[in-house]
């Protein structure tokens, strides 16, 4: 039974704005997604639909009509948010493409279709410059009658690499999704080596047979538009992208290369902790982002510096962290960077108590400021 989100959660988790939706205002990552469909559609007589769909999903969507595998380790309720035992925030933008393929069943049309599906969704990531739990994802499916082929799909990534990362070189890569045939992932050079940018591959016949399309073909394709952005703009934090600081926002208006504004000083704790045997990274940073609330935008980053577990913990530090038979110890580097103004040391040490008290599962704890934080006010339903 998965575990569900409460009404608070759910509140939090709905009230982010999405940045690829111009209702919500403008933003420079519109301008990426406006950029991709222009490139596809002045390439192919194709009719552009548009479908962003709702944030909140039918967990089929999300997985069964994308022929997922139900022992997929992405079901697990430590990486998705499940509202319902039947709904759940989208975890990836390919959950909204199940709904646009029955809307264009239903169409009796014979065209060439481009579907259009971006929007914000929701996962249980790591904290750093380059991972949010939050991130925004585009997927452009092609859907015709027309045979689709590799060199179709060839084309589609030559003029999506062009038109989004102009002048850098780019890989394609063999890949396996459940939802394509003779899938393959594509990676962009940077100044640091390759990243990846996106998946693609032929649109599987059994998705388009669900949905009400058998006897269509197609080409599927989705991607992260936060590194994209970063990647063309030269943003070197992902928090940035959300900033109110003027200085900053008035910058993510367009695609022109990003101005640094003066950076604030830099926080670090590391905090030695007792978790889980099945913690990770990913639940981690999760845990703290739920912790904090709106101040997890002053967390720049939290990793992992070393585990070791119970059995080759000495019984010393064992007795100091309150752990038990199953847990694991880890160092624990926060670093703590306000993008706006300098955290004070009595800031500081308060957020390292939060998040300390959201990552430790032992029975003995250290606080910095020598007292539990008290709980974050909740969200307003």
């Amino acid at each position: 039974m998965p575990v569900h989100l409460s009404p608070e959660q759910l509140a939090r988790d709905l009230s982010l704005r999405d940045l690829t939706d111009p209702a919500e205002g403008p933003h420079a990552m519109q301008h990426l997604v406006l950029d991709a469909v222009a490139a596809l559609s002045s390439t192919w007589p194709v009719l552009v639909r548009w479908s962003p769909g709702p944030r909140v999903v039918p967990i089929e969507d999300n997985y069964d009509n994308l022929l997922i595998n139900p022992a997929a380790v992405s079901r697990d309720a430590r990486y998705t948010r499940y509202v319902d035992d039947c709904l759940m925030l989208r975890s990836h933008s390919s959950a909204m493409v199940p709904p646009a393929l029955r809307a264009l069943a239903a169409m009796d049309g014979t065209g060439d279709y481009l579907l259009v599906c971006p929007g914000m969704v929701y996962r249980r990531d790591a904290i750093d410059w380059q991972h949010t739990g939050t991130p925004h994802q585009l997927d452009l499916w092609r859907i015709t009658r027309a045979p689709m082929t590799g060199a179709d799909l060839d084309q589609m990534v030559a003029r999506l690499a062009a038109a989004l990362a102009p002048g850098r070189a780019y890989r394609v890569e063999p890949r396996s999704h459940p939802y394509t045939l003779d899938g393959a992932q594509v990676d962009v050079a940077t100044d640091s080596g390759w990243m990846e940018v996106w998946e693609c591959g032929l649109a599987h016949p059994e998705v388009l047979a669900r949905a009400g399309l058998a006897g269509w073909s197609g080409l599927a394709l989705g991607m992260g538009l936060d590194r994209l952005l970063m990647l063309r703009k030269g943003i070197p934090d992902i928090r940035l992208m959300r900033v109110s600081d003027r200085r900053v926002a008035s910058q993510m208006q367009d695609l022109a290369p990003y101005r640094p504004v003066s950076s604030m000083p830099a926080v670090r704790r590391d905090l030695s902790i007792a978790v889980e045997g099945d913690d990770d990274a990913e639940t981690l940073g999760d845990r703290v982002r739920d912790a904090l609330g709106a101040d997890a935008d002053a967390v720049e980053e939290v990793a992992v510096l070393s585990s070791t577990d119970y059995a080759e913990v000495p019984e010393a530090a064992r007795s100091r962290l309150g752990m038990v038979p199953g847990q694991r110890n880890l160092l624990v580097s926060v670093v703590l960077r306000h993008l706006g103004r300098t955290l004070t040391a009595e800031e500081a040490n308060g957020l390292r108590d939060r998040v300390y008290a959201a990552l430790h599962r032992g029975g003995v704890h250290q606080w910095a400021t020598g007292a539990p934080p008290q709980p974050a006010p909740a969200v307003p339903g």
